[in-house]
């Protein structure tokens, strides 16, 4: 008998045990943030919390003291609750759990009463009512009872709960903090995620639902084919979109991933081993070449660097490191526009990115293509245009031909200063161009007072080949006549023949006085005239254009004659490569 009654003691001990540890665990507790002794300050700071979190709730404690709280929470949560938010600043450090017994009313939010409540208080209730003016579509089966959505959802592990908020938040339901504590907020989100995809709002995902979530979020990478590359000759692993890029070509410090589908899609594996002084030439080169618009953030430290660029057609992603005597990284560039895609996929490569054993071979590369305009087989950087200037004052103003100028995003001189137009004339087709910064000619042209005698000798300075040869040439000829074949008054024609770059160059006479501005050739007319027929602008009426805005030239109006070396120096000080960008 006493063995019997032992035995049902022992057994009614467990049960209440066990009970008691559940019931323990399902009770709804708060993370009490702090009290204060006036209403007015405690509904202050309640807002203030509001603005950076949610579940925040407003307590009375009697004796004319208020507390601030986060919940209701099952406890765990709330755990987690207060280890997140503590150690990411968002409470104070001496919050603590409390339970609803602390309270005795609640205040805030205005006709909210929680205290005593068995559920979380943003949880709606699987039966409750939905009272709207228009019938609610047909709900789609779920695959879970209420109940047995509740049950998987507590068989989650802590990141899967925070990962279910991040696709919360990219759904665009959740807009507080990934703790993986599903409070008020969370489930209050959770409910409207079910209310839009047309399923019964319990605030409790099932299994199905939560695959569903991640299915959305992962549509935009349909036909990407994400997989992990590892590249043994760059020593990098990294994921990559191969379902819209494949290996082409190897030339160092560049692996080569070109697109294969509709998608204009490119990335380079980058690979090389160096220090800083290499890390840093790099980073210049990089931006020369046309993946990596001049538009976007410009970031180097010491050990690495990143570069985005952002053009009309295409954004590009570039971050490099240095470590350990290698340098590694990765460009992703992506077609403009396609931004949800492309950070996506961005992430994924950032996540996976990772140094093995190996660096590329600086005679790695088979490609027999060799052009001045490539670096390592990308196309490098290019105006849209370039002609020839010259400077007309000590600060680096400059007189140019109008087309040079023309529908230009951007201006530069020697492809190095930034310049702005301060006017254009486009009867005369001269311009004035003023550089960003001051600079300082090595020589600056001296306007010619009268005009040269018929038939003297000529020459014309400027960048033929637009900037190829990377200094100014000579052009020399006759001044055939001191007017335009219509009796243009402001123009010389001139017996000299002249490339496309030339226009804009100064023309010089015999003793080294600038005496016009040479202009382009006709372009679309239906009369053809010769090869050796030029026209210029003469001095008269570009320093009529230089006082209108305010600019004293200087002026000469000595006679006589330079050696042609000593003229070809003079002229190469004040000529000045003018190019136009589209980018």
């Amino acid at each position: 008998m006493l063995r019997v009654l032992l035995s049902l003691f022992l057994s009614a001990f467990f049960f209440t045990t066990a009970a008691f540890s559940q019931s323990a665990d399902d009770e709804l507790v708060w993370v009490q943030l702090e009290a204060q002794p006036s209403l007015t300050v405690a509904e202050e700071r309640i807002r203030a919390y509001g603005e950076r979190m949610q579940d925040v709730n407003g307590f009375s404690l009697g004796g004319g003291w208020y507390a601030i709280a986060l919940g209701p929470y099952q406890r765990r949560d709330a755990e987690s609750v207060l280890q997140v938010y503590r150690s990411e600043g968002l409470i104070p450090i001496d919050s603590y759990i409390s339970t609803a017994g602390s309270y005795r009313s609640q205040f805030w939010p205005v006709g909210t009463n929680q205290l005593g409540s068995q559920t979380a208080a943003a949880a709606p209730d699987a039966t409750s009512d939905t009272v709207t003016s228009v019938a609610p579509p047909e709900p789609q089966a779920a695959d879970e009872t209420p109940r047995e959505a509740r049950a998987s959802e507590a068989r989650l592990t802590r990141d899967e709960r925070k990962e279910l908020q991040e696709l919360l938040q990219w759904a665009g339901f959740y807009t507080s903090a990934i703790d993986g504590a599903f409070g008020r907020g969370t489930r209050a989100s959770m409910a409207a995620w079910q209310r839009a995809n047309n399923f019964e709002e319990t605030g409790v995902l099932t299994t199905m639902q939560r695959q569903m979530l991640l299915d959305q979020y992962n549509a935009v990478l349909k036909g990407m084919n994400l997989q992990l590359v590892s590249d043994f000759d760059a020593g990098i692993e990294i994921m990559l979109p191969l379902g819209v890029v494949a290996k082409a070509t190897t030339e160092y410090p560049f692996v080569q991933y070109d697109a294969t589908s509709d998608i204009p899609a490119k990335v380079l594996l980058i690979s090389q081993a160096g220090d800083q002084t290499t890390l840093f030439g790099l980073y210049d080169i990089m931006q020369t070449l046309e993946i990596v618009p001049l538009n976007g953030k410009r970031d180097r430290k010491d050990r690495g660097f990143l570069l985005i660029g952002e053009g009309a057609d295409i954004v590009s992603h570039t971050e490099v490191v240095l470590k350990d005597g290698e340098i590694k990284g990765f460009t992703l560039v992506w077609p403009a526009g396609d931004e949800e895609r492309r950070t996506r996929i961005l992430t994924e490569m950032q996540d996976s990115l990772a140094r093995i054993d190996g660096v590329l071979d600086p005679a790695a590369g088979s490609n027999p293509t060799q052009d001045i305009d490539l670096i390592a087989g990308l196309q490098i950087r290019k105006p849209r245009l370039s002609r020839s200037g010259f400077f007309i004052d000590p600060t680096g103003r400059v007189v140019t031909t109008a087309e040079a100028v023309q529908n230009c995003t951007r201006i530069t001189l020697e492809e190095d200063y930034e310049a702005t137009v301060a006017t254009i004339d486009s009867t005369l087709g001269v311009a004035i161009l003023e550089p960003q910064s001051a600079l300082a000619p090595m020589s600056v042209a001296s306007l010619r007072l009268g005009v040269p005698l018929l038939k003297s000798d000529v020459a014309v300075s400027g960048y033929s080949y637009e900037g190829m040869l990377g200094a100014p040439t000579m052009t020399f000829g006759q001044l055939a006549d001191i007017k335009g074949l219509a009796g243009e008054q402001e123009l010389a024609r001139l017996a000299l023949a002249a490339q496309p770059g030339d226009a804009g160059g100064p023309v010089l006479d015999a003793g080294g006085a600038v005496f016009g501005m040479l202009l382009p050739r006709a372009s679309g007319s239906a009369q053809q005239l010769p090869d050796n027929v030029s026209f210029a602008v003469n001095a008269d009426a570009i320093r009529a254009l230089l006082e209108q805005e305010g600019i004293r030239a200087t002026t000469s109006d000595v006679s006589g004659a330079m050696a042609p070396e000593d003229i070809t120096r003079l002229a190469s000080g004040m000529t000045v490569l003018v190019s136009c960008w589209t980018d």
